[in-house]
């Protein structure tokens, strides 16, 4: 179930708020996980098995690693079985038929003949709620936090309808003292978390859907047909879509998150606006560039270990960060895209940057340059299919558009797409969710008032129209 659907807008959110604010507040873990399963088992069906499994064998790991009895060998043991528990399920669903292929295509390549090809339907989701348990047993292995005793606010953890489906990844710490018993502030919780969550909705819908048909068309294209001014219209549109699109969920889950009576991480701040690649990872998606920090780059030594040993932990990170967003050599590529970035910004010293005025402007265009040619690889099915429209990009192939595209291009989506473009020139301190959430000032009076009362309407017009699309993170 996606949260641009009328289904979510205009029945199963307002039953699940109505539900909220009648029933005790003692309750709201058991109706946030009963909600959250139907929520589930809408999109995911029978999957809705593998979660409640994995979920029940970490619940029991988490138990058994808080007992301070055990020595540290049996913990030690445990939480190993149980990573490596919820990993396996991660590659079985998710990369047993990447594997598979390559090992057919090996064997053609050998003259061995075919070898059988695994195809499985993949879990929405899996990648996120596997990263919500393995966070779960490490910070209870860490003595972070101790384990949940109780059932149902565990599985509140888990199973959180906002973020369940594509994020934010929740570290455990960070939200543990939350899934007690809710203050009586249910009011101003909603108060707070709707505009946030209309602000998400309108740049999802008014946004990101509307520009998508221009990017979809360029990458259609052949590669005879690519001229260079629609491989950049194209890729523009395309990094403006992924922003306004998975910023958009963020926005959502986060507010929808506040409404229940949950602060969940921001996910975004304006990375747009960054000087460097480091700094693009210190604003892009931040709960997975933490999550990787705090469950892979610091256990592997960090930059503890000198030069090398820094160097290479930021490379087995990036290659982590591609295949966690799907099994298939582009983001592989695009993962290692970014790895040597940050590497060689780590080594010239160029990721931390100061500089004001022309300079500044310099490198925000520059990384947004480079931020650009990494979202082909993301965007494109096949490396052979990015190698046709990285090389119309620089190709100098002048010619009007093709009518693909110019079809695509309507004035209105040619207006979003400009008026889109101005969050590249916005500060790189502003980042409107926290303003319309939680600012106290009269701009974010005005914000609040504006989304609630107009664009989130029209953006739940649109829904109601049927012309929104799934998020792109979706299938991940």
């Amino acid at each position: 179930m996606s949260f641009a659907t009328p289904l979510f807008l205009w029945y199963f959110l307002p039953a699940v708020l109505l539900l909220l604010w009648l029933l005790p507040r003692t309750w709201r873990n058991a109706l946030v996980s009963v909600a959250s399963l139907v929520f589930y088992t809408q999109g995911g069906k029978s999957f809705v098995l593998v979660l409640l499994a994995v979920m029940l064998g970490n619940f029991t790991a988490g138990i058994l690693l808080d007992q301070d009895h055990r020595s540290q060998g049996f913990r030690k043991a445990v939480v190993w079985t149980a990573v490596a528990g919820d990993l396996t399920v991660l590659a079985i669903w998710k990369y047993a038929g990447f594997a598979s292929k390559q090992i057919d295509a090996i064997s053609h390549h050998l003259g061995a003949g075919s070898t059988p090809i695994v195809s499985l339907t993949l879990p929405i989701g899996i990648s996120f709620f596997t990263f919500h348990h393995i966070s779960y047993v490490v910070d209870v292995y860490r003595h972070s936090r101790h384990a949940l005793r109780n059932l149902l606010s565990f599985v509140t953890y888990i199973v959180m309808f906002p973020q369940l489906i594509a994020g934010p990844i929740v570290r455990f710490h960070e939200i543990a003292d939350q899934l007690g018993h809710p203050q009586e502030n249910r009011i101003d919780d909603f108060t707070d978390g709707f505009p946030r969550f209309a602000l998400g909705l309108s740049k999802k819908v008014i946004v990101a859907d509307t520009i998508s048909p221009v990017a979809n068309a360029v990458f259609a294209l052949p590669a005879d047909r690519l001229t260079t001014p629609a491989a950049w219209l194209g890729v523009l549109a395309y990094t403006l879509q992924i922003y306004f699109d998975f910023s958009g969920y963020s926005d959502m889950a986060i507010g929808l998150g506040r409404m229940l009576g949950f602060r969940l991480p921001e996910n975004f701040n304006r990375p747009y606006s960054a000087v460097s690649m480091t700094d693009f990872w210190r604003r892009w998606h931040m709960s997975l560039s933490r999550w990787f920090r705090d469950y892979l780059y610091i256990p592997l030594g960090g930059n503890r270990g000198g030069t090398f040993a820094t160097y290479r932990n930021l490379f087995i990170v990036f290659v982590a960060t591609g295949f966690w967003h799907g099994a298939a050599w582009t983001f592989l590529i695009w993962g290692l895209y970014h790895g040597m970035l940050l590497i060689i910004e780590r080594a010239t010293g160029t990721g931390a940057f100061t500089a004001e005025g022309v300079g500044l402007v310099a490198r925000r265009a520059l990384t947004f340059l480079l931020v650009m040619i990494g979202w082909v690889l993301f965007r494109a099915s096949s490396l052979t299919e990015a190698g046709h429209v990285l090389k119309a990009m620089v190709s100098m192939r002048f010619a009007s558009l093709p009518e693909e595209v110019s079809t695509a291009l309507t004035h209105q989506r040619a207006l979003t797409l400009a008026l889109g473009a101005l969050v590249v020139l916005v500060p790189g301190s502003f980042v409107m969710g926290k303003l319309v959430e939680d600012g106290r000032t009269r701009a974010a009076g005005l914000a609040r008032l504006g989304y609630t009362v107009a664009a989130g309407p029209y953006a739940a017009m649109v829904v109601a129209a049927g012309t929104f699309s799934p998020f792109l993170y979706f299938q991940f």
